[in-house]
């Protein structure tokens, strides 16, 4: 791997936690939002990440097989949706004087959203980005000192 590849694959680590921590900002700014275009409350997203695909499947079928590709390693992250998150169901709170409330509990349902979740998620997003930053500076500092050997 060359030190512009591992660029590369910094690089779509940081456009992936930077699109991560938008949609946890979106998750935050609408914990309250009982109500969307579907008539039902916001539910919470997440982003789903993946390896991003290389090269074609014979390349895969000769690295798969033992062949000179073998020790080839990954090209990057990719975002492969960004999906609502159906594990957990929506919050019920008893409000009677709510819009949205039922009528004959005075329930309202609230969105499936944990703030506290989220400012963890977003930690960990901001960290995951620091790191990214810090091994492209990495090897822009390998780059530039080779090229100082080579001016030697």
């Amino acid at each position: 791997m060359s030190l512009g590849s591992s660029i590369e694959i910094s690089a779509s680590g940081l456009t992936a936690e930077r699109l991560r921590l938008d949609v946890i900002s979106n998750n935050i700014a609408n914990v309250n939002t009982t109500r969307g275009a579907d008539g039902l409350p916001y539910r919470r997203r997440v982003v789903v990440f993946g390896a991003r695909a290389e090269g074609d499947f014979a390349s895969a079928l000769e690295a798969a097989s033992g062949g000179a590709n073998r020790a080839a390693t990954g090209t990057g992250v990719e975002v492969l949706s960004i999906a609502p998150d159906m594990a957990s169901d929506f919050k019920v709170v008893h409000n009677p004087g709510h819009p949205d409330a039922d009528k004959l509990t005075g329930n309202v349902k609230m969105p499936n959203i944990e703030p506290i979740i989220e400012m963890v998620d977003m930690i960990s997003a901001s960290r995951a980005y620091e790191g990214g930053v810090t091994a492209i500076t990495a090897a822009k500092q390998m780059q530039q000192r080779a090229l100082d050997i080579g001016r030697s």
